[in-house]
């Protein structure tokens, strides 16, 4: 216990003592504190109600004066914008000093983060179980393999990406070459979320690492266990004077966000991404916002569909708890259909979890008890309790919610206007399938939409009219996996990508270099202008080459 905490304990218990316990102050009592004393002194006097007045008058001012101090400890504990402004220029100094761009320290840090996902898997399952009950199955396959995939990728592909890309020259340089240099941004301030605390922490730093950049990451405070555990991690394993974790909430957020950094990366939802816009803007920062929304699951009469009542399964339940910016939001399917597909999920979910799901180990928990009551809200909203086929259980003591599927619930609901983020599954019927467009393009701009049938004209028209961040046709959430495929939003999912080389591309500066020798220049191009130039431009315009050479040879009149 800090100094500062046993005064206030010794305070506090003086102002809950019986009046006959001040008999211990009959000789002078003094208490000295950091830079002060207050003294008690009896005056033998005074009445006994004179003295009790005098012990109450200095009590009180000790114990004010206690909260000044403790005040100013915990003012001094937080990290402020001036705290951040110094980071900021501390990376930047580091920065400068080239450390960050050379191969082999980038090679080192990946290597790094490879070493810390193999040595320290159990505590980083441990510290997910601890935030979330994820499933270690789940944890490990989300979170460590995919992000150790994702290493591992950048350290065999990173010489190739650094290298300069070759373009085309124009008969206008000629004769000339040019290249595509990737430099990195600088300082860049990574801003992760709690739901895949692990992997959407790591992801990006891996990118911007790749790239050459300083990292600042800030994790969620939210899956606290989590946050601590990279806060210790990081410097173990990672250069520490480039690479630094920032713990923390709002007050740590704000003053990051108030200084100027070359590029931001934040994900989570579209509320605090406007924040994070707003504070980028007023240092034209660049940001990368990996947001969310209501993605729909379209679901054709034609499909296998115990296969598709599986895959849906593993796209919302099995994505922790539905708790994924990505997993299925809600399902639109045709009404004669609708029946069949909640027989198949009622059997796949029981086969998934058992009878009784609140007791299954396979299923994450609710994260805090804010999203908890967030989630029974939207179920407690007039007319959606009527709407529950399958599921509805709540245990706020355990933070635990039931899968729960709901049939046609009204379109104005919180339900089907706001995203959903937990294990709450809509199903949405229309007359016939072609219906579901409309649907989805009247909401904003989903981070993913997926379509299960073998229709492939309808599979055609699906990718060509409906816009979102990524499809998957005849599966659910699995094109994240791919290295190949970028990863972003559009509109209000979200804006720039990630993943494999989109993450180093994200995180560097494309910067156009052309290459010139001081031989084969022409005075064409020199005022005072010729006649000549201008019909040579007009060839090169029309691409009749063979002119362009006879008249800037003087072979044939402009």
């Amino acid at each position: 216990m800090k100094p500062i905490q046993y005064y206030s304990l010794l305070v506090m218990g003086t102002f809950a003592a019986p009046m006959t316990s001040f008999s211990f102050f009959s000789c002078s009592t003094v208490l000295v504190l950091p830079h002060t004393s207050v003294g008690i002194t009896r005056d033998r006097s005074l009445g006994r109600r004179s003295f009790r007045s005098r012990i109450r008058t200095g009590v009180a001012s000790l114990y004010l004066h206690l909260l000044s101090i403790m005040a100013e400890e915990e003012k001094r504990e937080v990290f402020d914008a001036n705290d951040a402004a110094l980071l900021v220029k501390e990376l930047r100094g580091h920065f400068k000093l080239g450390k960050t761009k050379s191969y082999e320290w980038r090679v080192a840090q990946l290597k790094g983060i490879s070493e810390m996902i193999v040595e320290k898997e159990k505590e980083i399952i441990m510290a997910l179980q601890q935030d979330l009950s994820k499933p270690e199955t789940e944890a490990f396959v989300s979170e460590i393999l995919l992000t150790k995939s994702s290493c591992e990728l950048a350290l065999k592909s990173l010489q190739s990406w650094m290298n300069p890309e070759k373009v085309k020259t124009s008969i206008m340089t000629f004769p000339s070459s040019a290249e595509v240099v990737s430099e990195p941004l600088g300082v860049v301030l990574i801003i992760s979320t709690w739901n895949y605390p692990f992997s959407l922490s790591i992801e990006p730093v891996i990118g911007a690492i790749a790239a050459g950049n300083a990292v600042v990451l800030k994790p969620s405070e939210v899956a606290s266990a989590m946050s601590k555990l990279l806060a210790d991690l990081l410097p173990q394993y990672l250069d520490k004077m480039t690479i630094r974790v920032v713990e923390g909430s709002v007050p740590e957020t704000t003053a990051l966000l108030e200084q100027k950094w070359d590029k931001i990366f934040y994900t989570g939802n579209g509320r605090v991404g406007r924040i994070v816009m707003a504070a980028a803007a007023k240092h034209l920062t660049p940001v990368v916002l990996e947001l969310g929304g209501k993605c729909p699951a379209v679901v054709d009469s034609d499909v296998d569909i115990q296969v598709t009542a599986r895959r849906i399964i593993a796209g919302k339940w099995a994505c922790n708890n539905g708790q994924a910016c990505i997993s299925v939001d809600h399902i639109i399917t045709s009404k004669d259909f609708a029946p069949k597909l909640i027989d198949a999920l009622r059997t796949e979910l029981e086969r998934s979890f058992g009878k009784d799901p609140m007791q299954s180990k396979d299923i994450s928990r609710i994260v805090n008890l804010h999203h908890f009551r967030r989630l029974t809200k939207l179920l407690d909203e007039d007319g959606i309790s009527s709407k529950i086929v399958l599921g509805g259980q709540t245990d706020e003591q355990d933070l635990k919610i039931a899968p729960t599927i709901l049939l046609d619930v009204p379109e104005d609901s919180l339900l089907m206007t706001e995203e959903i983020f937990g294990p709450l599954l809509p199903i949405v019927t229309v007359d016939a399938l072609e219906g579901s467009f409309d649907l989805i393009l009247s909401k904003p701009k989903p981070l993913a939409a997926c379509l299960f049938s073998n229709d492939e004209e309808l599979q055609k028209k699906f990718i060509e009219n409906i816009s979102a961040g990524g499809i998957t046709i005849n599966d659910a959430v699995l094109h994240l996996t791919v290295p190949g495929l970028p990863f972003g939003g559009v509109g209000d999912s979200g804006m720039g990508a990630y993943h494999g080389k989109f993450s180093f591309d994200t995180f560097s500066h494309k910067k156009a270099v052309l290459h010139r020798s001081f031989t084969g220049d022409s005075t064409l191009r020199y005022p005072p202008y010729e006649t000549r130039y201008l019909s040579v431009l007009k060839a090169l315009m029309n691409r009749n080459f063979l002119r362009v050479i006879l008249v800037a040879s003087g072979l044939s009149k402009p």
